[in-house]
């Protein structure tokens, strides 16, 4: 499972051009999700997104967690994170999980965020999203289940 965690003053995302979820000051979150994932891999993300300290205490060190300044989520499922660009030109998506499967991982994914106490809006599944952000910092981090933890 794969996570782009994006510190942002604002973020919002559109379907059909209504909004679907909103935030202010907090994380953007696009989550891919592969073949071989687990619950395990959601909650391992979970945990890790909402105490990795990306946000700037009083001395300007990143040292606050989404959690510790009381930011909101918005967990955008993104499946071309699982692509394979080694060959060729065109990515390959073979390794992305079936999309029933990739669904239930991603709001596993986000009822976790939920139970560290976090106000999380999302996306919509395998919708055409447009998605509009302020990055803060910037700050982005990329963090892989399989590598990570």
């Amino acid at each position: 499972m794969r996570a782009v965690l994006q510190r942002v003053s604002q973020a919002r995302v559109e379907v059909a051009k209504e909004t679907v979820g909103a935030i202010s000051q907090g994380l953007l979150v696009l989550l891919g999700v592969e073949q071989e994932d687990t619950e395990k891999d959601a909650g391992l993300l979970a945990k890790k997104t909402a105490e990795l300290r990306m946000f700037e205490d009083d001395g300007g060190k990143m040292n606050l967690s989404v959690k510790d300044i009381g930011g909101e989520v918005l967990v955008v499922s993104q499946f071309t994170l699982a692509a394979d660009c080694r060959k060729g030109r065109r990515p390959g998506f073979s390794q992305a999980a079936p999309p029933g499967e990739a669904n239930r991982l991603y709001q596993h994914y986000v009822t976790l965020l939920r139970q560290h106490g976090l106000s999380v809006a999302t996306g919509q599944f395998q919708a055409m999203m447009q998605v509009s952000l302020t990055n803060d910092g910037p700050v982005t981090f990329l963090l892989d289940s399989n590598k990570v933890f």
